[in-house]
């Protein structure tokens, strides 16, 4: 029973994964996938989604895989304004390969605004398809600093993300 559970446990792999990007009045914003209504948007080479930006760190770091930077470097042009959906398709794409699938993802969203809670489930369900897993399997919460640091300023968002992948 010992070696059945030491195997188990040697199976799994946990990743954490940080984002920031600064906002800016007039850009689109996106976060986990879904466009929500704001006057201010995330400055970034790609689409700036932040929460898919700590998810795809998390799965990469999980696996010593580096970080986002490294397989999508924000100096090329091929990424430029890219989607993120992509980006994190590409990631699920190469923990498979390595053998290994999501078993789940937690993400805390910090923004002073706008309120994403009518947009969580939307996220959720957008972040699950993506990664072909069951909607339960994603968590998207969100939290303010209470008006403290350059997310209460309302200068920029950042999103922490931790995931467990499982050896399939």
């Amino acid at each position: 029973m010992l070696n059945l559970l030491k195997i188990f446990i040697m199976d799994l792999r946990i990743g954490n994964g940080y984002d920031v990007h600064l906002l800016a009045p007039g850009l689109e914003f996106w976060l986990g996938g879904i466009k929500v209504e704001h006057t201010k948007g995330c400055v970034a080479h790609s689409d700036g989604d932040t929460l898919i930006h700590a998810l795809c760190d998390a799965m990469l770091g999980a696996l010593a895989l580096g970080d986002i930077g490294k397989h999508f470097p924000d100096n090329s042009p091929e990424f430029k304004g890219i989607d993120s959906k992509i980006l994190l398709s590409r990631v699920n794409a190469l923990i498979k390969e390595k053998g290994y699938e999501l078993v789940n993802a937690d993400c805390t969203i910090l923004l002073q605004k706008p309120k994403v809670a009518p947009y969580i489930l939307p996220m959720r369900e957008c972040l699950s398809g993506v990664l072909g897993v069951d909607v339960e399997r994603i968590s998207v919460k969100a939290t303010t600093t209470e008006g403290a640091g350059f997310v209460g300023r309302e200068e920029a968002i950042a999103v922490y993300a931790t995931v467990l992948l499982h050896k399939g």
